[in-house]
């Protein structure tokens, strides 16, 4: 099944079943979002991506130049473990690992929860890429990515266990849209992909097609 397709599943089944009051806030805050959210502070194609050190779930700092010296970077944003959308994207993305690395790419995951939930989502969607832990937003706000939630979301989650403080380690209420990136071994962002509307996310195939037009050509075809 394809991303877009698993998502649309799960965004019926959810709706389904969820409290028509709970929709109706999600909705109206994506609508606001969609509205107000400034992606003009997103970095653009043939900018250079912020440089960042973040801890992986294991505990190992990992930072973007390094990854750089060897690979092409496929470095995407998102908002926790908490978050159902977020876990099936990472699953899929899980599923391209084969095909990203033969086109010379390295896969980062990153989210505002603290290491200790960075482990259980890698744990627990079997994951087998680095999954970061972006304690206070620092390296989404340089890529322009960062929103506070609505005091109606914050109890939302509060409702459901899910309250961001002892997930994030802080009382920011802040969290990355959601976001995929590609990033050359020179720096420079190739592909940008901003999910303002969380229950989307960036298609596989189009972070393959973006890793594809960084290989080098084929001299026998340039001579044709």
């Amino acid at each position: 099944m394809e991303l877009d397709q698993e998502l649309a599943a799960f965004r019926a089944e959810y709706e389904r079943t969820a409290p028509a009051e709970r929709i109706a806030l999600q909705d109206a805050m994506v609508e606001k979002l969609l509205a107000t959210f400034p992606i003009a502070d997103v970095p653009g194609i043939g900018e250079q991506a912020p440089e960042f050190v973040l801890p992986s779930a294991s505990g190992q700092m990992v930072s973007l130049s390094e990854v750089l010296r060897e690979r092409h970077a496929v470095v995407v944003f998102y908002r926790g473990g908490w978050c159902p959308y977020c876990n099936i994207q990472l699953r899929a993305y899980q599923r391209l690992l084969p095909q990203l690395a033969r086109l010379g790419g390295n896969l980062i995951a990153i989210s505002p929860q603290l290491p200790d939930g960075s482990l259980s989502t890698t744990q627990r969607n079997a994951l087998d890429f680095a999954v970061l832990s972006d304690a206070g937003n620092g390296v989404a706000r340089s890529f322009g990515l960062v929103y506070s939630l609505p005091e109606e979301l914050r109890q939302a989650l509060r409702s459901v266990d899910k309250a961001l403080p002892g997930i994030n380690g802080d009382d920011s209420w802040e969290l990355p849209v959601p976001a995929t990136f590609v990033i050359a071994k020179d720096g420079r962002m190739v592909f940008s992909h901003v999910d303002i509307d969380y229950r989307s996310r960036c298609e596989p195939d189009i972070v393959l097609s973006a890793l594809r037009s960084l290989q080098p050509a084929d001299p026998a075809l340039s001579e044709v």
